[in-house]
């Protein structure tokens, strides 16, 4: 009989941005062959479905989230539904951190991202700060085994948590290649400058658009005059002044928000370049996309980005304006550099695959002998 598998979908209820878009590719790539799979949405389902920005579900989400009492209550429901009913399991797979109470199982895997809600309270929404206050260390020790896609996250596990070094996995995040590749020729829906800068992130404090916008600010006149300054992600959080920014300044910034896969892909593959100063990441899979698109990239050198991006990228003082803007300049008026970290983008990106890292994750899934058919 095969193993009954519970992973907890909750973060499908959105677009598909960082956590989401993680627990989407791995658990679409779980083989049926291995498990009986259910799914966690508030209630236990036995489809794994994806709701598009503009359903239902996320437009109560996304109101529920602009009133913070509201979303404390709304969590509490969920972790209270984790109880009703509940089945008992052989695994179950939290890919979001906190393990719920209330799930049966007789096996707990939780991947663990970063520790930014540690590190970096500043960059969270305070109920959140809340809710992993009361609820990480109390609920990760359930686990019997961590995921988290870096070594450097890893090493802050080892620092943080009382966990032995062989209960922590390290499996890197993949790239869909069937959607970010190099295109021959490119019809996009959204209207693009022939020539710009391109940034990808939630637009939240982590990010740090405040530096690449003061970045952007202090860059020649002859490079802002050829190369605009596009902007896509989410509307996050904090970000007021950041916006209003970007309204003062839309003749040079762009700004189109949350887009599916297939047009970030083409916006991807117009790009001259792709900045990511982000000033904390446990993976960062945009520079990865930017480069499979054969988008040279620069990025932080910062928490895992060195790890991820290894020699194919240029790398920056997330915290220097001055040394963003630098690169960026370097990257935009040498075309041999440019070629060369093309080529190196194109190599590095083709080592990371959804289908690989869904592959450890199985393994790891499946780690207690009894539970391997056979």
């Amino acid at each position: 009989m095969k193993p009954k598998l519970l992973i907890d979908t909750m973060a499908l209820l959105g677009p598909r941005t960082g956590i989401g878009r993680y627990t989407y590719e791995i658990a679409n790539r779980l083989t049926s062959e291995n498990f009986t799979c259910r799914y966690f949405y508030g209630f236990y389902s036995k489809n794994l479905v994806y709701s598009a920005p503009e359903s239902r579900a996320n437009i109560l989400k996304k109101y529920i989230t602009k009133y913070p009492l509201l979303k404390k209550i709304a969590r509490e429901i969920m972790l209270s539904s984790s109880r009703l009913f509940a089945p008992k399991f052989d695994v179950y797979w939290q890919p979001n951190f906190i393990p719920l109470d209330g799930v049966k199982s007789k096996r707990v895997v939780t991947s663990v991202h970063d520790f930014s809600f540690i590190l970096h309270r500043d960059f969270h929404p305070s109920e959140r700060i809340e809710y992993f206050d009361r609820y990480f260390l109390k609920n990760i020790s359930r686990s019997d085994t961590i995921i988290t896609g870096s070594k450097f996250t890893k090493s802050e596990i080892l620092k943080r948590l009382e966990f032995s070094p062989k209960d922590v996995r390290v499996i890197h995040h993949g790239v869909d290649h069937d959607v970010f590749f190099v295109r021959k020729s490119i019809e996009s829906d959204v209207s693009l400058p022939n020539k710009y800068i391109l940034s990808v992130g939630s637009i939240e404090p982590r990010k740090n658009l405040m530096g690449l916008l003061k970045a952007y600010d202090i860059l020649p006149f002859d490079i802002k005059n050829q190369f605009k300054l596009v902007l896509v992600g989410f509307q996050g959080w904090k970000n007021s002044e950041i916006m209003e920014l970007i309204a003062a300044n839309r003749d040079n910034i762009i700004y189109l928000g949350f887009i599916s896969d297939e047009e970030l892909a083409r916006v991807y593959n117009q790009a001259s370049c792709f900045v990511y100063p982000s000033l904390y990441e446990g993976f960062g899979l945009p520079p990865l996309e930017a480069m499979a698109c054969g988008t040279p990239v620069v990025v932080s050198r910062a928490a895992s980005l060195p790890e991820v991006c290894g020699e194919a990228a240029l790398y920056c003082n997330p915290n220097d304006p001055a040394d963003i803007a630098h690169q960026i300049k370097r990257l935009l008026t040498d075309n041999n550099l440019w070629q060369s970290m093309r080529q190196a983008g194109l190599t590095q990106a083709q080592k990371y695959t959804w289908e690989a890292s869904a592959k450890a994750h199985m393994e790891v899934l499946l780690g207690d002998p009894s539970l391997r058919s056979g």
